[in-house]
């Protein structure tokens, strides 16, 4: 599969918006048209590459937001190579409300890439490296990423729904661009990036956590309008099914991940819980999501 940038396809699906933020590398004697167009070919290789074989109306698309903030140029001496922090965001909507829950919501510090406004951006899942691989990078982390949300989307709709995107996110993990500077998609680099992400994910020993994704949003958020503290229980009891999984496996990048997305979701719905029955979810929080226990312990 061979994708150039190219005007939108009805059927693709997702509504990307990206923004290309470049404060820290002005004065480093890029063109800033350089940037614009960065910013337009991303926006395009997001909404114009087919991601899945399933058919997606305008209404149905997936809206994710990419903030790729540049913070050096000239890498390793190569007036086109860059390096990077990438922040995603995704949301998917809640059945029978104006609301939107959080899909995503992570920062990627190990992006290094080459771009070219002369040379168009493509993704092939059978050579995710490209032919070159400074300028493969930036197309892999965008398909791994891109694969990871339509994951957690299908995830969010049937149990375990997303499989086949979590796989293909790590075949591009297997055929990952190398090469002087690149980084994030070995096992030996760091216990905390995009390989361990998606090998967790499809680990059956975090297969509880897909499951309380599924409930959370299907059998929970998409049932709140019509039963509000029954959907809100339902929420909240399977914060003991994250504490067993992260009692045997703690400190893990998926939970961080599940937690990035879901922290301000879920101290909400504590909040509205009945003062006498917070404490008990509380105290599982406070050691599933160390980072924002002040947070939740506020809500005592």
């Amino acid at each position: 599969m061979l994708v150039a940038c190219a005007s939108y396809a009805g059927a693709q699906e997702l509504n990307c918006r990206v923004t290309v933020m470049h404060d820290k590398i002005n004065g480093s004697g890029v063109d800033p048209q350089v940037y614009t167009n960065m910013q337009k070919a991303i926006t395009e290789f997001m909404n114009g590459h087919k991601w899945t074989t399933d058919e997606f109306g305008a209404a149905e698309k997936i809206d994710c937001n990419i903030l790729l903030n540049l913070t050096s140029a000239n890498v390793n001496g190569d007036p086109e190579a860059y390096g990077a922090t990438m922040s995603i965001q995704a949301t998917r909507p809640v059945y029978n409300s104006s609301y939107t829950s959080k899909l995503i919501d992570f920062i990627d510090k190990d992006v290094a890439f080459k771009f070219s406004p002369f040379n168009p951006m493509h993704f092939d899942d059978n050579q995710a490296s490209g032919s070159d691989a400074l300028s493969g990078n930036l197309t892999a982390v965008l398909a791994y990423y891109s694969y990871i949300l339509i994951a957690l989307d299908y995830d969010s709709f049937s149990p375990s729904g997303g499989t086949n995107y979590l796989k293909r996110a790590q075949n591009v993990v297997n055929n990952a661009p190398d090469g002087k500077g690149i980084s994030g998609w070995k096992n030996v680099e760091s216990q905390r990036n995009r390989f361990w992400i998606v090998d967790q994910m499809l680990n059956t020993r975090f297969s509880d956590i897909r499951r309380v994704w599924y409930t959370m949003h299907r059998e929970g958020l998409d049932s709140m309008y019509a039963k509000p503290a029954e959907s809100r229980t339902r929420i909240l009891s399977n914060i003991r099914k994250l504490y067993e999984v992260n009692r045997e496996n703690p400190s893990s990048i998926y939970m961080q991940f599940f937690f990035n997305a879901k922290s301000d979701e879920i101290m909400r719905l504590v909040g509205q819980a009945p003062k006498t029955e917070r404490s008990q979810y509380i105290t599982l929080l406070n050691a599933l999501d160390v980072p924002n226990a002040p947070k939740y312990n506020a809500l005592r």
